[in-house]
This record gives C-alpha cells, structure tokens and sequence, in this order.
C-alpha cells in the first residue's frame, strides 16, 4: 500500500495525476488495497467495482499521455451515497425495496464528477432512504465509526463520513436533509457542507424530501470540500429547483480570513448541547475572535421549533415520494393474489420499520381532517424559522453553533427511541427549513471521539462559510 498517495490531499494527489507524477491507476490500486483493509469492520460500502475503478482510472492515464488536460478531480477516488443514480452500479437507497435496481441513467452531479476526472470508488451505505441519524436503518448493513467500532458514525450518510475518515475514499458525496452530511462529518471528524437549495442539481437524487433535500460534499479538509463543491455547483435545466446563478471561486478565495466579518454565537444551540461540545464551540468562538471576526452572543428562539415542524413537513412528503415504490416497475416485488395485495406485501415486506414510521406519519399529517392542523401549520413554523434566520443575517454575516449536541453514541443505544434519535439533528435542521447553507468542521475531541462545529450562512454565503471553516481547522490543534 502506498502511504504517500494515502497522504495527499485531493488537489495535491490530482495535480500528481496530471503531471503523470503518479498514475491514476496506482492511485486507485492503493485505495483498493486501503478498503480490503478497513471495509470488513467499517462496513462503509454497499456496493464496489474495482474492475470498473482501474478500467475508469487507466482510461484517465491514456488520455494524460496522449496530451489530453484532465480535468480538477483527476484520479481522485470519491464515494457516492447509494441514493445517488449510477448507470455502473446498483441503486438501493439502503432499502430492499430497490434491491439490485441499476437506473438507466446517472445523477448529474456524478456525471459533474466522472466529467472532472473523479473516479468512481463505491456506493455508501446509508439510512434507509436517507431516514436516520446513526446509518442503523439501512437494509442491508450497520455502518461502524471508525474512531470507535461500538459507536454509529452519524446519519444518514454515515457511509460516505466513514469512507472519507478511513481512507477509502478522498472525496464523498452525501445527501442533506435533516442534516444528513453534517451530523455524520461531526461525529467522524470530517468536514461536511449543504449547501443553498438549489446550488447542486438534485435530478437523480432518490427523493426523502424534495423542498429539504440537497447535496453536497464530503472530505477530510475544507479546501478538499471546497474543491468538490466548485464541481458540483451549477445550474442544471433537468431540475426545476436548479438556481441559474456563477459558480463562485471557493478554493481560490479559501484563505481569505475572518477579519470584519460578524458572527452569532447561537445560544438556544448551544444549551442543548453536551458540556464537552458547548466547550469546543465557545474555543471555537474565541478562535475566530482572535482572527478578527466580531462574535456575539445572539438568541433565536424560533430554531426550537425547527424539529417538530421538520418532522411534519419531511415525513409529508416522503409519503407523496415514496408512493411510486409499489413492487410493479422495478424494484423488490412482494406476493399477492390481487395487485392490490402484491403491492401491499411490496411496501410491507420492501420497506423497513422506520421508514414505515415515517410514511404513516406523512399520510396522517396530509389526510383529510388534519391536514390544517398539522402539515399546513408546520409550513407556518418553516416560514417563521425562515423569517427568524433572515433577521438574524441582517446583524451577523455568519452564525456559529453545535453541529450535533453530543459526540458519537453507541450502536444500539437509542434504536428503541426514536424521539431521542430525532433529536440529534436539532442544531441542523433550521437550516435546512430555510434552505440556507451550513458547514461542520471539526474542532475538538472528547475521549478520542470527534466534535464538530457548525457555521451557517445566509443563502449563496458558500464562499463566506468556506473561509470561516478554513480559519478554525487552520486553529484547531487536533486535540
């Protein structure tokens, strides 16, 4: 195994790919040999094809000597979260439902990949449907942190975070939600952004929640997140959500510094958060102080409302979106002696427990009689966090909180309480309400396990929020 190549980051190993300083193949060989390694106990991956890797990575060494210009991701192995279209591979979303399932086309932001010069490690386990906090729900398998193999690695794109984190892969691709690249970046010491809704095309995203979901990046550095994102982001005509606006310079501007900018220390955020992470987000409060940021304390009560309203308005809508897996298109196909029973044993059988919690809940907040009461007022409380934000942002150019509340916890210990579970992504969800962009970034650890911190900006405010990442892992000791 080449410790070398394991040691670059993903700007440095590309640039080593283009001056045919190492090949793309051997790039890829010593990933390969990285995840035979950590992949039996990690359990990261649902899917691999190293035939199709090394096919993908000495195409890319063909074209490099035949003159050609790669591209910014050249020979760079990334990880897709397995809710991303792929013609290459399967696409289960974690659920027996679609086991087995190759779409017939690619995501866009994997065909933004492939284009870059990005190769293709795998597809990542993950939450049934992208529905959890701790990768527990997948129907296949329960991905292990690789800081501790008792502890989850975070939800639902647990899979990607412990790819990165282990070295199985440099870059990955996640899916955010409820704070589905956040959650699992702090809980594996990794950095993760959502960004704007809307900035990366969603066409080929297996749908949760369509007005919450977005895409974004997965990496062991800021400037590695960066670089991903100035791929991904980009109008795309094949979603209607896509915003046509410039792609902005994220690396090139990373070491801007936070000198002038003003943050918010959100203090609702940061009492529901364990003594051991409130302390790393005050260290990092003062560290972004000492670079010159002005940073004040500032109380948003209306984010509070954020989780009970999310889990109203998501689960709504999953209902709708996973009403199109009936067992008669594609996917898993259940007994039946009528359609209506074959689609019923389908759903029943293809679906596991907590996505059926959360479709029940969805068809019950939409259902004649309770549609005012329940879904209608949960948008009254999404237009109120929205509202809330934006009073915020007209004093502070960036807000910083917890990520999560507490470090990693322990497979199995709140399986049996989803209420508990739900919470793990208080700090994260307003942002998602709002459709605003946020980052984590590790900044701290307790009893060897990681703590991330989470800064949040006003919409299309990536760049603003990369310098501010940028400025606290420069200042983070990593201890």
């Amino acid at each position: 195994m080449n410790d070398g190549i394991l040691a670059l980051d993903a700007a440095s190993l590309a640039a080593a790919v283009r001056s045919g300083e190492v090949t793309a193949v051997e790039v890829v060989e010593t990933y390969l040999a990285q995840i035979s390694v950590q992949e039996p106990e990690v359990g990261a991956f649902l899917s691999i094809d190293a035939e199709a890797a090394i096919s993908a990575a000495a195409a890319l060494d063909r074209a490099r000597e035949s003159g050609e210009e790669l591209g910014p991701l050249a020979g760079v192995p990334v990880a897709l979260k397995d809710n991303l279209c792929t013609t290459g591979f399967p696409t289960t979303a974690a659920s027996r439902i679609l086991e087995g399932w190759i779409p017939p086309y690619n995501a866009t932001v994997v065909d933004r990949v492939l284009a870059a010069g990005g190769i293709a490690i795998g597809k990542t386990n993950l939450d049934e449907f992208a529905m959890g906090s701790s990768t527990e729900n997948s129907g296949y398998k329960i991905t292990r942190n690789p800081h501790d193999l008792d502890r989850v690695p975070g939800g639902s794109s647990g899979g990607s975070a412990a790819a990165v984190v282990s070295r199985m892969a440099l870059l990955a691709l996640g899916s955010d939600t409820g704070g589905s690249i956040r959650q699992p970046a702090s809980l594996t010491g990794i950095v993760g952004l959502k960004p704007t809704y809307g900035r990366v095309s969603r066409y080929g995203l297996l749908a949760f929640a369509s007005s919450l979901d977005q895409i974004g990046p997965m990496a062991a550095t800021v400037k590695d997140a960066a670089l991903m994102a100035e791929v991904i982001f980009g109008h795309d005509p094949m979603d209607a959500t896509s915003l046509a606006v410039p792609v902005p310079a994220l690396v090139d501007g990373i070491e801007g510094g936070v000198r002038s900018l003003r943050i918010g220390l959100v203090s609702n955020l940061l009492e529901v958060a364990a003594p051991a992470v409130a302390a790393a987000v005050e260290r990092a409060a003062a560290a972004l102080a000492g670079e010159g940021a002005t940073v004040e304390t500032v109380a948003i009560p209306e984010l509070s409302l954020g989780l009970p309203a999310y889990y109203v308005v998501a689960p709504a809508e999953a209902s709708s979106n996973l009403a199109r897996y009936d067992g008669v298109r594609y996917g898993f196909r259940g007994e039946g002696a009528t359609a209506e029973e074959m689609m019923v044993s389908s759903r029943s059988e293809g679906f596991g427990a907590e996505v059926k919690r959360r479709i029940m809940l969805g068809t019950y907040a939409l259902s004649a009689g309770y549609y005012d009461a329940f879904y209608l007022r949960a948008q009254r409380v999404r237009s109120l966090v929205r509202s809330a934000f934006q009073e915020a942002y007209s004093r502070f150019d960036l807000l910083l909180s917890p990520t999560s509340p507490t470090t990693a916890f322990k497979i199995g210990e709140r399986s049996d309480d989803p209420v508990e579970m739900y919470r793990s992504d208080v700090c994260t969800i307003p942002s998602n309400l709002s459709g605003d962009p946020a980052i984590s970034v590790p900044f701290g650890k307790e009893g060897g396990l990681p703590i991330g911190v989470q800064l949040m900006g006003p919409a299309l405010a990536e760049e603003r929020l990369l310098r501010a990442a940028y400025a606290l892992e420069a200042g983070w000791s990593g201890e």
